[in-house]
Parts: structure tokens; sequence; C-alpha cells
């Protein structure tokens, strides 16, 4: 028999000589393949005891000042014969009364796996407070800078990812200003065409949310699997695409525009002087001045007309496509100057706004007219990471990246404790299992009793992404009838038959994007440019799950070299660019240097279009174990033994039991921590 002690914050808890405390523990059951943190719970009793009372302050009176708080979680300690076992949180549940007597406290015994889901609660990402040192400017120039920057070297990026606007490739053909990435060197509107800045997004390295996840909360991740020299984690960015369309500043309508790009010119009444300003030069005979603002979309702004400085007219929340303003008549006189701001949520494009003065001279009419032509009101603003990162809980990002790559946690050392100090191991699950000590049970086992079960219980297992909504995804699915990147993992018997069971889905919290490799119909030929276009099935604008993808730099000198492509700086001005930022799913673009991709199904390659990016999420993380399970010589071999405490408090999940000859994997364990009694589930090693 074992001797349990039970500390809560440092204190021994009087304990029911008769009481059971178990505790189960497993690091990848095969019911259960989308595990992903190692966990383990256990309630039991504890008597209503001098010293119990004091510790939990009489808890079950509630007329005490200043009680036990049983809303939280205290630190606790299992040992085994005063030898230190598994560290924890305990929190008090309730009070069992006889005759009206404390007779019993209910506790449960966290471990502290348990606890980091407690500890990130339902936080989400944009309350990752230290990712505010990547702030940066949202403009063009900016935009520019980070779409040709280089990803090995920065942390923050704009891939060629539109939100809107759909981008293509016509060599030859002036088509205005549209997405057609050739670039002309002519000017005037006819040659502006290219992907507009404003269209584009910023993307953060993932390495950096969970480096900011770590600040946040206090706790260290192993480098095992989150290194700088592991690419396939390394070089994974997010899409900071947090709604649908432009980019907004999450305060409202923040931004201001003195409207200017009228030309300078005098007229019979009046004139425009900066390209901002309406002047009355004579206000003799004029009869009225007004305003007309001209757009096809309805994104709301507020309108503010000064006279000298002075406010005289102002509008807020507009949202219609057509809209007109007035100056009162007893304003408009001579020498008085007008100016326009337009203060708004996000970029505003107009096909034209008006200045109109209206006049008569001895009976004969006329009106002086200023027009901008197509003009756009920017948003340039600090781009602030908090503010523009995707919608998803902190707990849920994790969980996402550890199914994505089938990875394993435990906290080092073996107490499983989240204390200052300790570490967050995070491993793939086949690293977890690589490294192992054995330990020959075959002497405590029971064999009074025993099962061998089939260890499989499902007859599929469909790994996918959440969020295939978007247009090419969709489509894809249309198409070929599965889902873009899914992997519907089965077998069938000798006979080709499906096998028994029902089926299982590890989905990971993202968006997965099929991307495109532009044509150049003209030339008939592809082009070296690959483009992301992030809208739904009707090619609206589509805020879906989280993007995940790795960031391409092509150059004249890379290979393959890039195609030089058209950037609209603004809607008047253009330029070309020779480097620039690639989204892909593939790692690389040549899959002799490296087929890893996070599809989890070998699909054609988008920009190659072969499929030789052979290393999917899939084969590269769960195949080993997956094909294991489905291995028609697999069991699940239960099996009852009386562990001594040597191996107690020494075996890991990753270790391995014998029993006479044949070795097994640790599926799960229950042990009696009194009795040293262990319920095991186990799988023979293949």
């Amino acid at each position: 028999m074992q001797n349990i002690e039970l500390y809560i914050e440092g204190q021994r808890l009087d304990l029911f000589n008769d009481e059971s405390v178990s505790l189960t523990q497993t690091i990848k059951n095969a019911r259960d393949v989308a595990k992903v943190f190692t966990s383990f719970t256990q309630t039991f009793n504890v008597p209503a005891s001098k010293t119990n009372n004091k510790i939990f302050k009489h808890f079950y009176n509630f007329d005490i000042v200043n009680g036990f708080d049983a809303r939280t979680k205290k630190s606790g300690t299992i040992e085994l014969n005063s030898f230190p076992f598994k560290d924890g949180k305990i929190k008090l549940e309730g009070v069992s009364l006889k005759e009206n007597q404390a007779h019993s406290y209910k506790i449960t015994f966290f471990g502290k796996a348990v606890n980091l889901k407690d500890l990130v609660g339902d936080d989400k990402l944009n309350q990752l407070s230290s990712l505010s040192v990547f702030d940066l400017d949202y403009k063009s120039s900016t935009v520019k800078s980070k779409l040709q920057a280089d990803p090995a070297t920065n942390d923050i990026i704009a891939p060629l990812i539109t939100h809107t606007e759909r981008l293509y490739y016509k060599s030859s053909t002036n088509t205005g200003t549209d997405g057609n990435l050739w670039y002309h060197t002519g000017s005037g509107q006819v040659h502006e065409h290219g992907v507009l800045w404003s269209e584009l997004k910023y993307a953060i390295r993932v390495s950096k949310i969970v480096a900011a996840i770590g600040i946040r909360y206090g706790i260290s991740f192993s480098d095992d699997f989150f290194n700088t020299s592991n690419a396939s984690f390394h070089n994974l960015f997010l899409w900071l695409h947090r709604k649908k369309g432009n980019v907004e500043n999450a305060g409202g309508l923040a931004f201001s525009n003195i409207v200017n790009g009228w030309a300078n010119v005098s007229k019979v009444k009046s004139s425009i002087i900066n390209t901002t300003t309406l002047k009355i030069d004579n206000s003799n005979s004029v009869l009225s001045v007004g305003l007309g603002i001209n757009r096809t979309e309805t994104h709301p702004f507020d309108i503010v007309i000064k006279r000298n400085g002075q406010t005289v007219v102002s509008a807020t929340g507009v949202t219609a496509q057509n809209s007109s303003y007035a100056i009162p008549e007893a304003l408009i006189t001579t020498g008085a100057e007008f100016t326009v701001s337009l203060s708004y949520a996000q970029t505003l494009n107009f096909t034209n706004i008006r200045w109109s003065v209206a006049y008569t001279d001895d009976g004969l009419g006329g009106t002086d007219t200023f027009d901008t032509g197509v003009y756009q009101a920017t948003s340039d603003f600090e781009f602030v990471i908090t503010q523009q990162v995707p919608e998803i809980k902190v707990i849920d990002f994790l969980t996402g990246l550890f199914k994505m790559f089938n990875l394993v946690a435990y906290v080092e050392p073996a107490d499983f404790g989240l204390s200052s100090g300790d570490v967050i191991v995070v491993k793939t699950l086949d690293s977890f299992y690589s490294s192992y000590s054995s330990y020959d049970i075959s002497s405590f086992i029971d064999v009074s009793k025993s099962q061998v079960n089939l260890a499989l219980p499902y007859r599929e297992i469909v790994f996918k992404y959440e969020d295939t909504n978007t247009l090419l995804s969709a489509k894809h699915e249309q198409l070929f009838n599965y889902q873009w990147a899914a992997e519907d993992y089965r077998q069938v018997d000798e006979d080709g038959n499906n096998l028994d069971g029902g089926s299982y889905n590890v989905k990971l919290p993202f968006s997965h994007l099929k991307y495109e490799r532009l044509y150049d119909s003209i030339a008939s030929a592809n082009t070296n440019i690959q483009v992301g276009y992030n809208v739904d099935d009707n090619q609206e604008p589509y805020i879906g799950k989280p993007v995940l993808f790795y960031p391409i730099r092509l150059t004249s000198s890379t290979t393959p070299a890039s195609t030089s492509i058209s950037f609209r700086d603004d809607l008047s001005s253009h330029s070309e660019l020779i480097n620039y930022i690639i989204p892909s799913n593939s790692i690389v673009l040549d899959p002799s240097v490296s087929s890893d991709n996070i599809n989890f199904k070998n699909e054609l390659n988008e920009f190659t279009g072969n499929t030789d990016f052979t290393n999917t999420l899939f084969q590269k993380y769960y195949s080993s174990y997956i094909t294991n399970i489905f291995n028609s010589k697999n069991r699940l071999t239960k099996v009852t033994a009386y562990l001594p405490l040597k191996i107690l408090l020494n075996f890991t999940l990753a270790d391995r039991f014998d029993i006479n000859g044949q070795r097994y994997k640790i599926n799960s364990i229950k042990t009696n921590l009194k009795t040293g009694k262990s319920e095991i589930e186990l799988l023979n090693e293949l």
C-alpha cells in the first residue's frame, strides 16, 4: 500500500483511510486521435476534520468573513510515500453534511496541462498586447515595402492575397484601372492597372504569436518543434484579416481627408486654389454654391464643409451613393474660401466630387464646375496588430496548430506543473514516441483476467480545414466532389469491403485557400505570379476563418524568376515591381528542395501543377500513427497490474511496457495511487 499525501498551497490535507485516489493519464488515445494536450482530473472526498476545516475555513458557513474562495483553483501536489508525484491545481467543489454537520469536502485535482486551458480562458488573439511591437503604418509606401520584403528576415509582410478585386495577367492590353498585373510604362488612366495597394493586407509570422502567448500567460514552450530551424513551422504566416473587404481602423470613423485633386483653374465667378479650396472671386450675381458627391459603394463617411476655417455644413454616417450639399446663401461672399473634409473608417472611392457655382449676369446664366474625377480618400493610419488579427480564441489557435502538426504537449519535468520555470514540451507525436525507456511489468500483471480488443473504433478518419468556402476552394469541391486538401483516410478488408465503425474528423479551425498561378492569355503561357483571392463563390468579400500560408519571395534572380507586376500606388499612378511575395501552400516551389506543404491530401500543386509535394500534413505527421491503428494486426490489450513505486514515479507516457517478451505503447493508464493497481490499455508495437 502506498501512503498518499495531498497538499493544497503547501498545507497537507487529511484523507479518509479508505479513500480511493485514482489518476488516468494518456498522451494520445486511439479513440481520440485529435487529442493534443495531456490532461488528467480526479475528484474525491476528504474528511471535514479539524485540519481540513481550518484549511477550507469552514466553507459550509457562509457568514465567515474572508472565507475560503472556491471560485478559483489553488496550487496542489500529490506525493506517494513522501516522493513528489504530480503537481497541479485543486478546486473545492462543495461540502457534504450529515445531520447538519460538515462531513466531507469534495475536491477535484487538475493536471497542469488542463490548467493551460484555464490559464488562457476565453481570451482571443487580440488580447496579446506584446504584438504591439509589430504595429506599422498602413499606407501605400509601407504596403509596397512589405510586399517586396524578404520573409526570411521580416516578421511582417504583405502577400499577394486580395480581399475584393481579382488579379489576372493579360499582356499588351490596356484595360484601365483594374487588377491586370501586366505592367505598362505609359501614363494616363488607361495604363494605370495592377494591384491596388489597399487590396493587400499584412501577415505576421506565426511563431511571433506563439511567443506572445507565452509572454502574456507567463509560460514557456520548448524549442523541440517551435524553433527557427524547423521551416515547416517557422516559415508559416497568419494573414491579418479581421473583417471582410478593406482594412478598417477599429476606432471607427477615425481618418480625415481634406479633399484635393481639383485642378487649379479660374473660371467666371470662382477658382480652385491649392487643389483643395474653392474660392469665390466675385459673388455678384452668384445664385448658389453646392457640392455633389458620386460613388458606387456605400461605406459610411462624415463630411464637413468649412468656410474660412469655420464649419458651415456637416453630415454624419452618409451611406448614399449620390449626395449633395448646399452652402447657405448668406455665406457666399467675395473672397470666401471653402474646403471639404471627410472622416471615414476605410478607404473611400468616388467616381467624382464636383463643386458647382451657379450665377447670372445681365440675364445670361452659367455655372462654374470643378471636378476631381475618380478620387480615392485613403486611410493612411497605424495598423495595430491586435486590432487586425483574426478573431479566434487563444486556446483554439493553439489547438489548431497542435492538430495541424499532430503535436503533443506535456510539462517538463514529468510532474505536469506549470509553475515558474516550468516548460511546456511540444513535440510531434512521432518525436515523442521516438525516445523512451522500457519497463518489464510481466511479474506485476494480474493474470486472472485481461482483454484483447479491436484497436480501431472507426472505419475512416477525415483530416480537413474547417473553412474551404473561398471561391477557388469552393469551386474545387464542386468540380471534384471532395473538400479541397482534405484527406479521407480509410482502408478495406481483403475482400474490398469497407471496415466497420464510424467516421472521425480532425478539423483545423482555419481557412484554407486554393491559390492561382496566373496565365497570360495573350502569350498563351503561365506567368510566375501566384495570387490568393479571399472572396466567396459569389465573388463578394469574405471574412472566413484565419488563413495560414507560406510566403515565397520572387525576384529576377530566384528560380523561378519573377514576372514583373504593376503596383498601383494610388488611383492615379502605378509602378513596376520585380520583387514581391506570393502566397503558397507548399513551403517552396521546387519539390526537390522540399515537398512539405499544409494540405492534408496530396493535391496538384497550384504553381507546378504536379503532385510531387508529397510531404502533406497527413503523410509527415499522422501517417505512422494512423496506419498502425488501422493495421489488421493491431490490438488494444487491457491488463491489470500492481505497479511498484519505482515504476509509478518514473515512467512517462512515451515509454514502453514489456509483457512476456511483447512490447507495447501506453494508450492510457488509470492508477489507484493507494494500492498501485493500474488498469492499462496497451497498443502492441508493430
